[in-house]
């Protein structure tokens, strides 16, 4: 098998067409049996995948080249999103415009030919899968959650920890789900799992969604500056999931459809 057609599997099963700009092939391979995959993968496991005889090394994060350099483009799902949930179009774009320039600021400045020239040195096919499997993610939280919800408008943030606990990656994690805005008692509302789309949006994203009806965002990670601005705004709530439980629930479905195809798959660097 070759890299395009273990890319087209996760493609395929996020509902996707085309690869996003934070998801890219930087060293094609073909005739691969044994993959090794992480969160973050870069010149140390490149070089342990060496040694150990696999034939290729896929990284959750983008490490690499255009992934890296282009990696803000991939923001302006938010806008969807926040139009899902009842943002207007212009207020979702102008919510989004400060974190998008901040990455895109820091994005172009990296060095995205770090990993990617190891790997070519080494001759390890590379690659890496970033938002289809943040999309698989948000979407199975998502609808969980709302199956756990029902009809109950008293949910509270506790029911969400208890609700999310559930589920055994979340359970296994060191790293467990935490209130960062609200109380355990407070009334959740309308509830908001955003796992795709880049990176945070910022504060000014959060606002948009409060503003517009949503009562709780869960989200694998928050900066402290957004959980400081949510408090002072005092109309929402956060609970952060974990960043490695919540990438792994969409990359543990991409690594069943690949098993399930005859590769053989190992799990490091932060894949419970």
């Amino acid at each position: 098998m070759n890299t395009n057609e273990i890319m087209k599997m996760a493609l395929d099963l996020a509902g996707l067409e085309t690869q996003p700009q934070d998801t890219t092939i930087s060293v094609p391979g073909d005739n691969i049996k044994k993959i090794l995959i992480g969160v973050d993968m870069e010149t140390p496991e490149l070089l342990l995948a060496k040694e150990l005889g696999y034939d290729l090394v896929v990284s959750h994060h983008p490490k690499a080249d255009t992934a890296i350099v282009d990696f803000h483009y991939v923001m302006e799902r938010q806008i969807d999103k926040m139009i899902e949930f009842g943002v207007p179009i212009n207020r979702a774009q102008k919510a989004l415009e400060k974190k998008k320039k901040t990455v895109e600021i820091g994005s172009h400045v990296s060095n995205y030919d770090r990993a990617s020239s190891a790997a070519k040195l080494l001759g390890m096919p590379y690659m890496n899968i970033h938002m289809p499997a943040d999309i698989i993610g948000e979407n199975f939280v998502q609808k969980f959650i709302n199956e756990q919800i029902g009809d109950n408008t008293r949910t509270t943030l506790q029911d969400l920890l208890d609700f999310l606990n559930e589920i055994t990656l979340y359970q296994n994690a060191m790293a467990k789900p935490v209130i960062r805005c609200g109380k355990p008692s407070d009334y959740a509302g309308k509830v908001a799992v955003l796992y795709a789309g880049g990176t945070n949006g910022g504060s000014d994203v959060y606002k948009a969604y409060f503003d517009c009806g949503v009562g709780t965002i869960i989200a694998m990670h928050a900066p402290e500056d957004v959980i400081k601005d949510v408090r002072d705004q005092n109309i929402g709530n956060i609970i952060v999931a974990g960043h490695m439980a919540s990438d792994s629930v969409g990359l543990n479905e991409i690594i069943k459809v690949w098993q399930l195809n005859g590769l053989e798959v190992t799990k490091m660097s932060g894949i419970l």
